[in-house]
């Protein structure tokens, strides 16, 4: 009976890795490569664009102009992060579309089954590979990029178009930013504090059967292969 190498488990290992939904060892693939990096792409265009546009904003902020070389910069740098952070938030988009569809179960997710999930109140048992909280902040995010695109660059090129429509395009700007910003404060928190084990998805790609089990137990299923409790 043949036996593989040290070197082609560690291939086979690797090769794995860059695929989702696998097991590997006592871990599951849940985000390969190519997600991570889409995922740290937003993550950090948004960052950038958020410390760079503050100072635009309101002079409260001014200060924060500095740590980019100062509020003209911040003028000039902005817009450009920004396209940038459109473009990956599309390849975002068009990466996880096809996991992010409610099903008919999902609809309340809407209303309050999201504060009977923070308090930890719901029935988690047929939760796929994203809840409906994660599905509802996929397309919170990706109508909030369009957003931004939009009235970005309405007030990028101001003297394009009438002044009622650049006054709307302020409004929607500034409103979805702040809303993102809230939505980020949650997002962080569940993917840290709140639900330890998750932040790990996004960086080595794994996580554990065990977090699996828990958080997305007919995911968990379906990759194992494991049956339903009774």
């Amino acid at each position: 009976m043949s036996t593989a190498s040290p070197r082609h488990m560690d291939v086979a290992v690797v090769t794995a890795r860059d695929r989702e939904d696998v097991l590997v060892g006592n871990e599951i693939v849940r985000h390969n490569r190519a997600s991570r990096l889409i995922h740290w792409a937003v993550a950090i265009t948004f960052i950038y664009c958020l410390l760079t546009g503050l100072p635009i904003w309101t002079p409260a902020f001014t200060w924060m102009a500095h740590l980019f070389g100062g509020l003209s910069v911040c003028r000039v740098v902005h817009p450009w992060i920004g396209l940038a952070f459109f473009l990956f938030s599309a390849l975002m988009f068009f990466q996880w579309l096809s996991d992010m569809h409610f099903e008919p179960n999902e609809k309340g997710w809407l209303g309050p089954r999201l504060f009977q999930y923070m308090r930890y109140e719901t029935d988690d048992s047929e939760v796929g590979k994203y809840n409906g909280g994660q599905k509802a902040l996929f397309w919170a995010v990706s109508l909030g990029a369009l957003g931004l695109l939009l009235s970005g660059l309405m007030m990028w090129f101001p003297r394009s178009f009438p002044r009622p429509l650049m006054e709307v395009a302020f409004l929607i700007h500034d409103f979805t930013f702040i809303c993102f910003g809230v939505a980020i404060v949650f997002h962080v928190y569940l993917g840290t504090a709140a639900e330890p084990g998750t932040f790990g998805s996004m960086t080595r790609g794994t996580v554990t059967r065990a977090w699996a089990r828990l958080h997305h137990p007919r995911w968990y299923r379906e990759v194992t292969g494991e049956k339903p409790p009774r």
